[in-house]
């Protein structure tokens, strides 16, 4: 067990954290956006909100297996990002027939964002980062101790 894995578990988190910041920040600024892509169909289609999947970054049976064999008790690694998917959730449906995007019927298909969805989960991935520099933090002050005991 290397007295680094705590700081490595940390930084990996803090990445996730901030591409994920990120990711809701994107969702965030195109929830008006009725242009986003095009689809096969040569029509455009609205943005659609995406989202990041998190994991550990051992996750199979054969770390773990391996882990209690050899009686190592590494708590973890840390976490990385799997992808990026989009939300298959429909589109708003918004009847403005002045829109230069509304259909015959009237009706434009705005983003599938939620405005307050994405604020929760922009406070959430916040905390994270903060609890995650906090546990940075801590454990360099731990090592800067352990490094002063040797003097």
């Amino acid at each position: 067990m290397s007295i680094f894995n705590s700081i490595n578990s940390s930084a990996s988190a803090l990445t996730a954290q901030r591409l994920r910041m990120d990711v809701i920040s994107s969702n965030i600024a195109n929830a008006t956006t009725t242009r986003a892509t095009i689809n096969e169909n040569g029509e455009y289609e609205p943005y659609r909100r995406k989202m990041v999947n998190v994991v550990p970054t051992d996750n199979n049976f054969k770390s773990f297996l391996h882990k209690a064999s050899s009686n190592i008790t590494n708590s973890g690694t840390g976490v990385k990002v799997s992808g990026i998917v989009e939300d298959e959730e429909p589109f708003k449906l918004v009847f403005n027939p002045t829109h230069p995007d509304a259909n015959e019927a009237g009706y434009v298909q705005l983003p599938n964002v939620d405005p307050l969805k994405e604020m929760v989960d922009l406070m959430s991935a916040t905390r994270s980062y903060e609890a995650n520099v906090t546990s940075l933090n801590a454990s360099k002050g731990m090592l800067m101790k352990a490094l002063e005991i040797g003097k």
